[in-house]
């Protein structure tokens, strides 16, 4: 399939395309290919595709599309473009775009849709985007907790939904009542009321359930969908492995992209003035952090300049103490987003964590402080690093639990700004060691 985008994107950069031949290759991939494709090559390329690509393919991929391109795209086309587009949109895919259509657009889109998908929209709009209340899946199998097991089996007949292998049963208020699997459906007699085979074990989500909480109940149960439920036990929906399986795909991509300052909607051929404002944001708060670290060297100014070998070491201790701390703020943000860290164990794996970067700590000082001895023939210098390295991997250690830890408090993602504060803190922590040691004990 890669060499199939591939061939895709070379053919749209090269402008050798005429509308039979983009939509030839595009029927033999799926829409988050194309999406991919599109995505690819540069915008006036990228429009010149779209009009090719036939009406009835062009908003499926659209949906596939990341936020920003989506955005960039939907600027080149006019209102009446825009509404022949959205004329078969349904809740689902209009909640998948909505963040990154104007409130105009998203009106239009709306005016397009049944009562039906009008109300379904209206029910998940009311959740945040990272709440499974508003990715429910509203095709599956409902049937009325009074009905026999025969009407049941008529009802599998006439559809069956993608990752299905159960019949929701609700009560006439429409509240959940249960769920029947298929074994135990066909297994039963036609006069049995399918009340009777309700499966005693089988869980449900609440609709503010968190995504990845969602994602992790749903592989708990070992099925491939779970009812989704409001506060008043009414069904809404159901969560299945496919909107799991999406679910992981983008936590980890946006984790990726995170470590960077860089958001996983983000588009390749963005324009240069909004890429440069993305990431100048993060280069210049990287620029304060530099310029602070900075400032606590020039206090010992003099120090250096009477021992030009501290200069020289101090890439060594900073190092030592980035790569330590980043070891530990690594660990607790997977901790944390396993909902594997509490208050209770807060002070255990601190603990923990400070014996291994004091016992790391006493490890590298020594083959540090041998080196350095090697190096510099001064038994006083290998000792001033030895102990420098050891007081900076253990800030850093105390450092990679609580900052991630502070941070998730104040609900910041630690996974995007933990690597910077960190860094800051153990250069810091390291130059403050190192030279104050050399000026108590080398000058």
């Amino acid at each position: 399939m890669h060499s199939q985008v591939a061939a895709l994107i070379e053919t749209l950069i090269h402008n050798e395309h005429s509308p039979e031949s983009v939509n030839k290759a595009i029927s033999e991939l799926t829409p988050d290919d194309v999406a991919l494709a599109l995505e690819s090559i540069p915008l006036t390329q990228r429009r010149q595709a779209w009009a090719n690509i036939k009406q009835a393919n062009r908003l499926d991929i659209l949906v596939e599309m990341r936020g920003e391109s989506r955005q960039l795209l939907l600027k080149e086309l006019d209102d009446s473009e825009i509404e022949t587009l959205f004329t078969d949109v349904d809740a689902e895919d209009l909640l998948e775009i909505t963040d990154s259509l104007p409130d105009r657009l998203v009106d239009i889109a709306l005016k397009q849709m049944d009562n039906k998908q009008r109300e379904y929209y209206q029910q998940g709009i009311v959740y945040d985007d990272d709440v499974v209340g508003r990715w429910i899946d509203h095709e599956l199998l409902i049937a009325s907790q009074s009905i026999r097991t025969s009407e049941a089996l008529r009802l599998l007949k006439k559809s069956t939904p993608d990752y299905t292998d159960m019949v929701y049963l609700v009560n006439r208020t429409g509240r959940w009542v249960g769920c029947v699997k298929f074994d135990k459906l066909f297994k039963a007699q036609g006069h049995e009321p399918i009340s009777n085979l309700i499966d005693e074990e089988c869980s449900f989500i609440r609709s503010d359930t968190e995504l990845t909480k969602a994602a992790e109940l749903l592989e708990r149960s070992s099925l491939s969908a779970l009812p989704v439920v409001d506060e008043n036990q009414v069904l809404l929906g159901r969560f299945h492995a496919g909107l799991a399986m999406e679910t992981w795909r983008l936590e980890h991509e946006a984790q990726k992209m995170s470590t960077a300052g860089l958001n996983e909607e983000s588009d390749l051929f963005a324009p240069v003035k909004r890429s440069a404002a993305t990431r100048g944001i993060w280069l210049g708060i990287n620029l304060l952090t530099a310029f602070l670290a900075s400032a606590f060297i020039g206090l010992f100014e003099a120090t250096l300049q009477q021992v030009v070998a501290l200069a020289v070491l101090m890439p060594v201790v900073a190092s030592m103490g980035g790569i330590a701390g980043s070891q530990t703020l690594t660990l607790i943000v997977r901790g944390l987003a396993l909902g594997q860290i509490t208050r209770s164990n807060l002070k255990s794996l601190l603990s923990k964590e400070l014996k291994v970067g004091g016992l790391n700590g006493i490890l590298w000082a020594i083959v540090i402080g041998v080196v350095t001895l090697w190096w510099f023939e001064s038994p006083m210098l290998g000792m001033v690093i030895g102990l420098a390295i050891i007081i900076n991997i253990i800030m850093a250690a105390l450092s990679g639990v609580l900052i991630p830890v502070l941070l998730d408090k104040l609900r910041i993602d630690p996974a995007l700004s933990g690597s910077v504060i960190l860094t800051t803190v153990t250069d810091i922590a390291g130059f403050v060691a190192f030279l104050g040691l050399g000026t108590l004990l080398l000058i």
